[in-house]
């Protein structure tokens, strides 16, 4: 893994799995600073943000039923903005729908994981995402606005 915390923007309105994700991240003592938008628009005003300073996430995980905007309008929002469409985005749902899987991947989403119930499954889940998103695969680092 890189030295360097991974910013991680997670996409997420239930309050109970912004927990298990704060707590499974916290005992994996994964170097990882995580902030959290709770709706569609709120992801889209944190990228805009982001984008101006030149800070943007490393990675995104993207919960699809989301109010405001859906996780689809996001992803979709996403890969037409030239500067936030080469983002790393990690579709994380409870939705194991044929049709959100093939959807999401239409719209261009770099993976798909089912979200899991539990802190043990939220952990096993974490290790196995930033062995692969922090650990193997190379992560756009840099953008000046």
């Amino acid at each position: 893994m890189t030295s360097e915390p991974v910013r991680l923007l997670l996409a997420e309105d239930n309050p109970a799995d912004v927990y298990l994700m704060e707590a499974a991240l916290e005992l994996a003592a994964m170097p990882v600073t995580m902030t959290v938008a709770r709706d569609g628009r709120e992801v889209m005003d944190q990228l805009g943000e982001l984008k101006a300073t030149g800070h943007l996430p490393d990675l995104v995980l993207l919960d699809l039923n989301m109010p405001r905007m859906n996780g689809f309008e996001v992803l979709t929002a996403v890969r037409r903005d030239p500067v936030l469409a080469h983002l790393p985005v990690v579709v994380f749902t409870t939705s194991t729908a044929p049709e959100d899987i093939r959807r999401a991947y239409e719209l261009h989403a770099n993976s798909y994981v089912s979200k899991p119930v539990t802190l043990s499954g939220f952990m096993q889940l974490m290790e196995r995402l930033g062995a692969y998103w922090f650990g193997t695969a190379s992560l756009p680092r840099t953008y000046s606005p």
